[in-house]
């Protein structure tokens, strides 16, 4: 078999691929293929559900005003202002787990409305920042909600589970 070489006139004589050559790199292309994908599809899973950006080791409690309860998936978000030790007030965002896990814990999309005071027991993130992750919070009848927290406390087992009265 006959080639030419690009932008040349010089024939370049090239062996014939066997079957079996022509089949391996198929299948070699393949499996480079679906691996990569499998790679590229499941780092973005296990970096959204790390707990690295929270202080797992830290619990901030604070009496609080609701500024917005936002419920969508993936996780619903729950801001509010409260006083820092300074007394100035801070305007905080802090996420709960999505909707569904939420119901199962006796949440709802009226749960809170802006102007309702709460208690809230949350995992500040460990720049600083005035993030966090809800543990608890209490409303102003004395209701407790807990959020379902995946991440564990340091004896080990799962922390804010249920919702008590």
């Amino acid at each position: 078999m006959r080639e030419r070489v690009a932008n040349s006139k010089i024939p370049v004589r090239v062996a014939p691929a066997t079957q079996a050559e022509v089949w391996r790199n198929s299948v070699r292309n393949k499996t480079r293929t679906i691996f990569l994908g499998l790679m590229t599809m499941s780092v973005p899973l296990f970096a959204h559900h790390g707990a690295a950006a929270y202080d797992t080791t830290k619990r901030t409690t604070v009496k609080a005003t609701v500024t917005e309860w936002f419920w969508a998936n993936p996780h619903c978000f729950l801001k509010f202002d409260a006083k820092d030790e300074k007394g100035n007030v801070v305007h905080w965002a802090t996420e709960a787990s999505n909707p569904s896990d939420m119901v199962n814990l006796g949440w709802s999309k009226q749960t809170f409305k802006p102007g309702d005071e709460i208690t809230i027991t949350f995992m500040p993130v460990k720049n600083g920042q005035p993030i966090g992750r809800i543990e608890q919070v209490v409303l102003a009848n004395g209701q407790t909600l807990s959020a379902r927290v995946v991440f564990q406390n340091q004896t080990g087992s799962p922390s804010g589970l249920g919702v008590s009265k």
